[in-house]
C-alpha cells in the first residue's frame, strides 16, 4: 500500500495533465489541487511505513480517498459523453475507492500488520 501511494503521488507531479482532465469544474485551483493531493499520497504512503504513524497515516489515507472521489465521478461521466472505450474502467473504479478505503481501514487496528 505504502508504494502505491507514494507512486501516485509522484505521478500527480509528472503527469498533472491526467489530472487536470477528470477536476470537477466547480472545483477551484485545480493545479494547486493536483500537486497538494499528489503531496498528500507521497506523505501519508510514506507514514504507513513506521508503526508509529500507520494508523494517522491510514486515516488520512481514507480521507483522502473520500475527498477525490468527486474526480473519480467526473471521470466517469466525462468518458460517457465522449463515448469512450474504457468507460467501464471508469465505472469500475467507483466501487474501487471502497476497496481502497477498506484496505486503508486495516491499518487503522492495534495489531501489526505488514506493510
Amino acid at each position: 500500500m505504502c508504494v502505491l501511494y507514494v507512486l501516485a503521488g509522484i505521478n500527480h507531479f509528472v503527469h498533472p495533465q491526467i489530472y487536470e482532465e477528470i477536476m470537477p469544474s466547480w472545483l477551484p485551483c485545480h493545479s494547486s489541487l493536483i500537486y497538494i493531493s499528489g503531496a498528500c499520497e507521497i506523505v501519508l504512503g510514506t507514514l504507513l511505513v513506521p508503526f508509529i504513524t500507520r494508523r494517522f497515516a491510514a486515516l488520512g489515507i481514507i480521507a483522502l480517498l473520500i475527498v477525490v472521489f468527486p474526480a473519480n465521478v467526473q471521470m466517469m461521466l466525462n468518458y460517457l459523453h465522449s463515448h469512450n472505450a474504457y468507460l467501464w474502467l471508469a465505472i469500475l473504479r467507483l466501487p474501487l475507492q471502497a476497496m481502497l478505503i477498506w484496505w486503508a481501514s486495516l491499518f487503522t487496528k492495534k495489531k501489526v500488520i505488514p506493510v
